[in-house]
């Protein structure tokens, strides 16, 4: 039997960091994944096959949209669908190809098969070809993700009443896509196929898409998504949806409890996710589960088996893959006997539409709640010199400060590369920088990250360019 310091089950981007992490700390450890490929959902059917998408469908849009307003004639223009996948899965296969490079540059055995618990110190391996293994760990990280979550009392045919699993892989564009669920997940795929020429209806049992985020960043996403095509249906109840092969009939109640229909030919169930833990024989050892199917950890994403750790989208928090490495790092050095710590307040959220959404910090909503004395500075993407030239004016960005110490408390940004503007932010409030801090460090000219520097001044009624 193969003995091992760390076992870890699942590859997705938690569990090949801590993979790696601990192969770097001296640990001899194996990655145990089910399916064929390494990467997890991520990987394979989440963030890097829908961003593959979004930029692709957004080259198409600026090119029918744009183009013309920047001098370039552009003739016989037409979607090539059926490429524009295949390009997705080239991206997909090569970012694999490179987590089976690290695993073996960190020489991480990896094993292919479905891990299940046969007591805390052993692993069995069922493989595809109905062989199995047993394996030896010291340590065990779960780490196996999350699924779509489903509506209950919709049928899910998989071809017409779909995941994002599918969207990804669909072999046309829709007529007229009916997006129930206005997070994230539903509004990137919404994106990408109202791009592309779809009729694409959002339905959001809340008053607000992207709850969760700041209102303001809801109320601006909202603007500029309408302006691109999408429609809007918040507050709104799905009751049912039914598909006959051709068609998907949605039905919804409104805030008046009023029934509406919609009428599609592809229906995308986007409610959120929740985690898998599927056979994995948590029982057979006894491990804690809450009743959202979530492992219960302490602090240390140690479960109540003291040898048994568990992170990313099958804890508590955030279901990001950048909150899952953060956890995977920690995991590994946690068991290493190092002392890390994870500010699970600084971990941005992103929205990949465009304009892109990304926040860190606190929600306005949340401070009023809390009761913190707070200020504020917007600065409008509109009156930026680099986002007029590049066409992309709409969005702001707002910044949260202490009232009294001037400590930046949250920073919530709607435009052009906020996904990656926000890490200015995250970096700030990680050594506790104040709005001021920011007002005062030379951002180059002309820029994106302006923006933020602006917001910062406007804390103080000091903006220069509003």
């Amino acid at each position: 039997m193969n003995t091992y310091d760390v076992a870890i089950i699942g590859s997705g981007p938690g569990g090949y960091v801590a993979a790696i992490r601990c192969a770097q700390l001296g640990l001899k450890t194996a990655i145990i994944e089910k399916y064929s490929t390494l990467g997890g959902t991520c990987l394979n059917v989440g963030c890097i096959p829908s961003k593959a998408l979004l930029d692709s469908s957004h080259h198409y849009y600026e090119a029918t949209k744009h183009f013309e307003t920047h001098g370039i004639e552009v003739s016989g223009l037409k979607i090539n669908f059926k490429q524009m996948i295949a390009r997705k899965s080239e991206v997909v296969s090569i970012t694999s190809g490179g987590i089976n490079f690290l695993m073996d540059k960190n020489k991480i055995t990896v094993y292919q098969g479905v891990g299940s618990f046969a007591d805390a110190t052993h692993i069995n391996i069922s493989k595809a070809d109905g062989t199995s293994e047993k394996i030896e760990a010291s340590n065990t990280i779960i780490a196996t993700g999350s699924k779509p979550a489903i509506l209950p009392f919709i049928k899910m045919d998989k071809k017409r009443i779909i995941t994002s699993t599918e969207a990804l892989n669909l072999t046309e564009i829709p007529k007229h896509l009916i997006v129930i669920g206005g997070g994230v997940i539903g509004l990137e795929l919404g994106s990408v196929y109202s791009r592309l020429g779809s009729e694409v209806s959002v339905i959001e049992y809340m008053p607000n898409i992207v709850p969760g985020m700041d209102l303001m960043l809801s109320k601006e996403l909202q603007k500029s998504l309408k302006k691109q095509g999408l429609k809007f249906y918040t507050g709104h109840k799905v009751t049912s949806a039914v598909s006959n092969q051709k068609e998907v009939v949605v039905i919804a109640e409104d805030k008046k409890g009023n029934p509406v229909k919609f009428k599609g030919d592809y229906t995308l169930i986007s409610v959120g996710r929740k985690p898998y833990t599927d056979g994995l024989g948590l029982a057979t050892i006894g491990i804690k589960v809450n009743e959202k199917g979530q492992i219960e950890t302490n602090e240390h994403l140690q479960t109540n088996v003291s040898n048994i750790y568990a992170l990313g989208d099958v804890v508590k928090g955030a279901m990001l893959a950048h909150k899952a490495e953060e956890e995977g790092t920690m995991v590994a050095e946690l068991i290493a006997g190092q002392k890390p710590h994870i500010d699970y307040n600084l971990i941005p959220g992103v929205v990949y539409t465009w304009p892109e959404v990304a926040a860190v910090g606190k929600t306005e909503e949340q401070l009023k709640e809390a009761g913190v004395n707070y200020k504020s500075g917007t600065f409008a993407m509109r009156a930026l010199g680099r986002a007029r030239a590049s066409m992309d004016t709409d969005g702001m960005i707002k910044v949260l400060a202490d009232a009294v110490t001037d400590e930046i408390l949250g920073v919530h940004m709607i435009g052009a590369r906020a996904a990656d503007m926000i890490a200015e932010a995250v970096i700030a409030m990680e050594f506790r920088a104040s709005s001021e801090d920011i007002a005062r460090s030379s951002h180059a000219h002309p820029t994106y990250t302006e923006a933020f520097k602006e917001a910062c001044l406007a804390v103080n009624d000091r903006a220069i360019h509003s």
